[in-house]
């Protein structure tokens, strides 16, 4: 009987999942994240494939569009100095396990504050350069971290939901700014503000193309340093200080770090401020180097949704966020020429998905194990 038995059992094979008992190395994370990017690309030229397309050469021209000439690779830096500082907005809240969904509103709020500075107006136009580009960034920078303050404050005394808080918050400020560009500061009632005075704009690398001819046509403007400055701050504040610290601690183990007497509600309100402030920074940027002027577009083009990617594509590392906000301001920028409009915002979207599901291979490991069964 027991013979019997052992011969209806065949060996088979069957998958299981172990939670990971330690952290992921660096090499696994970023394996991990390539090979998500990989399977994104495939799915989006799969479906440009049903519509008609040819993928490869799809992918190909977005290439040539984007960095195919020093012109196009200056309008695609322009395209990623505002996704570099909603991104750096979005990684350092998700650090702390906070999910700023608000970047958006926090950008379109910056940009509303540093126009009030000249529309308003606070200073006069003929005032330097010098004086008005810092008094705006710092109301793009205060407005937009006031936005970003209010879910802040919400989660940290009545723990409110930062997801919904933040995102209602997107429809507020977007209202609001439509009031004062329809209404208060239109230009002869059109759907813009009068043009900016030359002192307050972020000068560009055209501006000096009389002394170096190579500059002539380039885009690129002041605001890209403001990036890369935010980008190395955010990463010595978050890997080599004391508050980077807490704040890792706090979005690793919230139990332990208010064990250690670390005020979660302090670092809640002040971690949701610092990101507003970042992406309303690059609110200013785009009104100040790019239109120089408050209008609807590229105002509110989504560029803090756009941040989210990022922030997750580069494992929220402020360095590798420069990156990946270049690579994806090349997708925006070649998507204006591509058909239908709406395959690169379809790209995104596929890239997303497939990051948040790579998640999964980090905080578990897939094994093929022999067993046996009936």
């Amino acid at each position: 009987m027991a013979e019997s038995a052992l011969t209806n059992k065949r060996a088979s094979w069957r998958i299981k999942l172990e939670p990971r008992l330690e952290e992921p190395s660096a090499k696994l994370s970023l394996f991990i994240t390539l090979g998500a990017v990989v399977v994104a690309l495939i799915l989006g030229g799969v479906v440009i494939a049903v519509v008609g397309g040819n993928p490869f050469l799809s992918y190909i021209y977005i290439a040539r569009a984007s960095f195919g000439s020093l012109g196009v690779l200056s309008d695609t830096i322009v395209k990623a100095t505002p996704i570099i500082l909603t991104a750096l907005a979005c990684s350092i809240a998700f650090r702390m396990k906070l999910w700023n969904i608000g970047a958006e509103g926090q950008f379109i709020m910056g940009a509303w504050g540093a126009s009030a500075i000249v529309l308003a107006p606070v200073l006069a136009p003929e005032t330097s350069r010098w004086l008005f580009i810092p008094v705006m960034a710092l109301a793009g920078f205060g407005m937009g971290g006031l936005w970003g303050f209010i879910p802040g404050y919400l989660k940290a005394k009545f723990n409110v939901n930062e997801i919904i808080s933040s995102l209602m918050l997107n429809y507020i400020a977007v209202s609001w700014v439509n009031f004062w560009i329809f209404g208060v500061w239109s230009e002869g009632g059109f759907q813009m503000s009068p043009k900016f005075p030359e002192s307050a704009s972020l000068p560009r690398l055209a501006d000096y193309a009389s002394s170096m001819p190579l500059l002539r046509g380039l885009t690129t403007h002041a605001g890209l340093l403001f990036g890369v400055a935010a980008a190395v701050a955010l990463w010595f504040i978050v890997y080599r200080s004391r508050w980077g610290y807490e704040i890792r601690l706090i979005g690793d183990n919230p139990h332990a770090a208010r064990y250690a007497g670390i005020s979660i509600v302090k670092n809640t309100i002040l971690v949701m401020a610092l990101s507003g402030a970042l992406a309303g920074l690059g609110g200013m940027s785009e009104v100040a180097g790019v239109v120089r002027r408050l209008q609807t577009s590229p105002i509110n083009a989504g560029y803090g949704f756009t941040g989210i990617i990022v922030a997750w594509l580069a494992k929220l590392n402020p360095l590798v966020i420069i990156l990946v906000s270049i690579l994806f301001g090349a997708l925006i920028l070649a998507g204006r020429e591509i058909q239908p409009s709406g395959i690169p915002k379809m790209i995104q979207g596929i890239i997303l998905v497939c990051l948040i599901a790579s998640d999964f291979l980090l905080r578990y490991r897939v094994r093929l194990v022999k067993g046996e069964e009936e």
